[in-house]
């Protein structure tokens, strides 16, 4: 555990939610960031996942480019560098990725929003692991959802219809390894928040990741080995009001010989329905002020306003 006052609040899943949820709430509001131990995805599930991930990047540039659609909007598939660049940055973010989304059986209501899950043919389980990670990702995010819904005085299920079938994304990412002089301390990704409900992290054991405190300066989030990174995105921000912060957020090439390495995470970015209207929770609105909250908005309507200023739409 840690300093309640002081810094980012380390938890475990292991423990009572009840136990927990105002650490894991106080966290958030004030920091927008929580680590999270005993999340309960497989160390061997991610191991295997890791290594397929380096197995695909480690492909020919043609290769993973025939997996790139163009026109849309990285949502499947294969990103190249250079093409995503944080909300209001002037050059583009030093990264490449692939999105995995939600299998969803044909003829589903929602099938307009999601489109079909593409699979390269030259990495053996690559559907498998990832499909089973993505369920494990999903589980992981409801319970720390459990948690958030705890502490605002919500029933303890009230996210769970708000992201059932919601448009979540996995992100396998490879930031690639830089040279020259300029590589210590090099931003590989600008600062940025995250457009979606919450947000969950592996891979943030190598140095890099920072955030913007409410002082206005970069901490570094460092957790321990296996555990996960949560935070807020801008629609559960926008849900209750600012009282959870969607915090900007870094990573910055570290000091040292790890500048010179490739770096590779996996953040999964968990997503309301896209029929779900994001409208400020009753016990968020200020009652002396109740005009002070956003309009109601559909999670999809938001969430193509944000794509467009990030490049992706």
């Amino acid at each position: 555990m840690t300093d309640s006052n002081t810094d980012i609040a380390v938890v475990s899943l292991a423990q009572p939610l009840d136990s927990i949820a105002d650490e894991l709430g106080r966290s958030f509001e004030q920091y927008g960031f929580a680590v999270i131990r005993d999340h309960g995805i497989p160390q061997e599930l991610i191991d295997r996942a890791e290594a397929l991930s380096k197995e695909f990047f480690a492909l020919p540039d043609d290769i993973k480019k025939a997996y790139h659609t163009p026109g849309g909007g990285g949502a499947r598939g294969y990103t190249p560098f250079g093409t995503e660049k944080a909300k209001d940055a002037k050059v583009h973010d030093l990264k490449e990725f692939w999105h995995v989304g939600r299998q969803l059986p044909e003829g589903h209501d929602l099938a307009e929003y999601m489109p079909a899950n593409i699979w390269p043919a030259e990495i053996d389980g690559f559907r498998e692991t990832f499909l089973e990670l993505y369920a494990a990702f999903e589980e992981a995010g409801g319970r720390v959802l459990e948690g958030i819904a705890l502490h605002l005085g919500l029933p303890r299920q009230f996210f769970a219809p708000t992201v059932e079938d919601g448009n979540s994304v996995m992100r396998l990412l490879r930031y690639p390894p830089l040279e020259g002089a300029e590589a210590e301390g090099a931003i590989r990704a600008a600062a940025h928040g995250d457009i979606n409900t919450i947000t969950l992290l592996l891979g943030a054991e190598e140095a890099g990741l920072e955030l913007l405190t409410s002082q206005g300066e970069w901490k570094a989030v460092a957790p321990p080995e296996g555990a996960l990174v949560v935070n807020i995105g801008d629609m559960l921000e926008r849900l209750t009001n600012g009282r959870l912060r969607s915090t900007k957020h870094r990573v910055v090439n570290p000091r040292g010989e790890a500048a010179y390495r490739a770096r590779y995470s996996m953040p999964f970015f968990l997503h309301f329905r896209p029929d779900y209207i994001i409208e400020t929770l009753p016990s968020c609105i200020d009652l002396e002020h109740p005009e002070n909250r956003p309009d109601a908005i559909s999670s999809h309507e938001f969430l193509m306003q944000r794509l467009r200023e990030i490049n992706l739409a």
